[in-house]
């Protein structure tokens, strides 16, 4: 069974950082593009960041773009979302999803209705 876990969410000051995880098992990881999206109370979910495994290409939602880096440890089955200078509006729960990717062809990962299955969240709240 296809199965995403994310970890590392919590409660930070203004200007702090986090490092969100998404621990995958259960399906081919490195077929796979792993998104990360976040949900605020009374708005839609939003992309936030992309990368494909199998090729290490990134993408960044431009509210995040250069403060937030996301990675793989393809020895893990993990996806990382290091968060810096985080502002009182990241605040919202964060999703993992994945998707698979298509190496030569263009889709935008940044759809969240491309992925298969999700996360069950993890809470991110920023304080000023």
């Amino acid at each position: 069974e296809e199965q995403l876990v994310e970890s590392g969410g919590g409660l930070v000051q203004v200007g702090g950082s986090l490092r969100l995880s998404c621990a995958a098992s259960g399906f081919s990881f490195e077929d796979y593009a792993i998104g990360w999206f976040r949900q605020a109370p009374g708005k839609e979910r939003e992309g936030v960041s992309w990368i494909s495994n199998p090729d290490g290409t990134t993408h960044y939602a431009d509210s995040v773009k250069g403060r937030f880096t996301i990675s793989r440890d393809p020895a893990k089955d993990t996806v990382y979302l290091q968060m810096d200078d985080l502002k009182p509006e990241d605040t919202a729960v964060y999703y993992c999803g994945a998707a698979i990717y298509y190496l030569g062809y263009y889709v935008n990962y940044m759809d969240l209705a491309r992925y298969d299955f999700w996360g069950q969240g993890t809470q991110v709240t920023v304080s000023s």
